[in-house]
């Protein structure tokens, strides 16, 4: 499967011909200057929590797409109220669309939309069909619940998890988090945007190997195959 990084928390990838968008904030960030958003296809934004470095484009996108908003309940009404499709989720709950199953995992963060609005609780996604499965974390700390889902999804051929630090967990924690989940390749997100969160790419990646793991840092813009 190829997997798009757009910078920060965001990515594209494509299943069973659909286009699935994570977290898409790519305007603001500096650093993905090179991505046009007009340009990003769309068929489903799976937003993980309601934060501006998460949700800043999902409505343009949506719009330029008639694309539906899959979240949890909260975050859902909220783009509703906006004119935009969604499929509205919450913690343990999991759902067959056309493109495979989701599942919406618990993560522990904070959650507000940028008008100020409650974003409810911030949650994860584990999405599967017959061929693929993986873990998209959105913002987190390193939980004990992340043992759950080897016992309650399929298993794992890669996962994306925040490494940056300050604000959900850093690397090396990260690298307890894919033993947690049991699996071996991981690509990072949340990290470098800012200087809260900017990592020292070889130390991630060592502390990943340490553990048997390997860690994939791929550029903005960059497609890799996993």
């Amino acid at each position: 499967m190829k997997v798009t990084y757009y910078g920060q928390s965001s990515f594209h990838l494509e299943m069973n011909g659909k286009h699935l968008v994570f977290d898409p904030f790519i305007s603001p960030n500096e650093l993905a200057a090179n991505i046009n958003v007009d340009d990003i296809k769309a068929n489903y934004i799976l937003l993980s929590h309601g934060h501006g470095d998460h949700v800043a484009d999902a409505e343009q996108i949506a719009k330029n797409n008639n694309a539906s908003i899959i979240s949890n309940f909260e975050i859902v009404s909220w783009f509703q109220g906006k004119g935009l499709n969604g499929h509205p989720m919450n913690h343990g709950g999991k759902w067959k669309f056309d493109f495979g199953t989701v599942k919406y995992v618990y993560a522990t963060h904070s959650s507000v939309l940028p008008d100020g609005t409650n974003g409810g609780n911030p949650g994860g996604f584990v999405v599967w069909d017959s061929n693929t499965c993986f873990y998209f974390a959105g913002d987190t700390a390193l939980t004990m619940d992340m043992k759950l889902i080897p016992l309650t999804c399929p298993k794992l051929d890669f996962a994306i998890l925040p490494i940056g630090d300050n604000f959900t967990m850093g690397f090396d924690d990260a690298a307890i988090a894919a033993g947690f989940i049991e699996c071996d390749t991981i690509i990072g997100c949340h990290y470098d945007t800012f200087g809260y969160i900017k990592i020292d790419h070889d130390a991630a990646k060592k502390a990943f190997a340490a553990k048997g793991k390997k860690l994939l840092l791929p550029a903005i813009g960059e497609a890799v195959e996993v």
